[in-house]
């Protein structure tokens, strides 16, 4: 059973009450592209659970298969380099209460980021 908040704006673009450019979706993920984007790849990858962040996420095994998908979208976007970012919290720019992975890339990325 996937558990959602029902106030939560990724939890409905995963259940498809807001619309949104998919690109990649599984049985526990949603992958959009980000509708302002930093790079000229920028995706999202949403679990289907929700958890307000990575510090509250429970199950490993799904934490890692998002992290695949994130591979798997590189390829997608034929990118030879690319960036994977998770913020947690608002101190490091997170802005929905909603674990979501970004996928950056198709330019150089100057380090530091932030």
């Amino acid at each position: 059973m996937t558990k959602k908040v029902d106030d939560c704006l990724f939890c409905k673009i995963v259940a498809k009450e807001i619309p949104s450019n998919i690109v990649l979706e599984g049985d526990d993920f949603v992958a959009i592209r980000d509708i302002n984007p930093q790079a000229p790849t920028h995706m999202l990858i949403l679990p289907k659970n929700h958890y307000d962040n990575l510090a509250k996420a429970e199950d490993a095994e799904e934490l890692g298969r998002l992290f695949m998908v994130a591979k798997q979208l590189a390829e997608l976007d034929k990118l030879k380099g690319f960036r994977v970012v998770v913020n947690n919290g608002r101190e490091s720019g997170q802005t929905v209460d909603h674990l979501h992975i970004h996928i950056l890339g198709g330019r150089f990325l100057k380090w530091p980021p932030g």
